[in-house]
């Protein structure tokens, strides 16, 4: 049974950091394209970032610069350390997986999906 638990969110002010966690159990994630994708009020899920199983990254461009994706092999975790944060980073992250990385914004692609985790940014 595969699992995926985003933990980190929280309230923060705007230009504050935080750091989201993603931990996996039932898959190995060096064996798979991770991404994190986020879900503001009223929108569409979006695509924020994306580690590969050979730890190439990719981004969009709101958040270049200031996220930062990264797998910690040994912990079967993926992070998403989120810098100068803005009240428009505001929404609920997820992280999912799938087992190639390619097409990485495409919603439908990934198989496996956590719950979830609130990130609250106040002006």
């Amino acid at each position: 049974h595969v699992q995926l638990v985003e933990s980190g969110g929280g309230l923060v002010q705007a230009g504050g950091s935080l750091r989201l966690s993603c931990a996996a159990s039932g898959l190995t994630f060096s064996s798979y394209a991770v991404a994190w994708f986020r879900q503001a009020p009223g929108k569409e899920r979006e695509f924020v970032a994306g580690i590969s199983w050979s730890d190439a990254t990719y981004y969009r461009d709101s958040v270049k610069g200031r996220f930062t994706i990264s797998r910690d092999k040994a912990k079967n975790t993926v992070y998403l350390q989120m810098n100068a944060l803005k009240p428009e980073d505001t929404a609920v992250y997820y992280c999912a997986a799938k087992k190639y990385f390619t097409n990485v914004r495409q919603t439908s692609l990934y198989d496996y999906w956590g719950q979830g985790t609130l990130v609250t940014v106040s002006s």
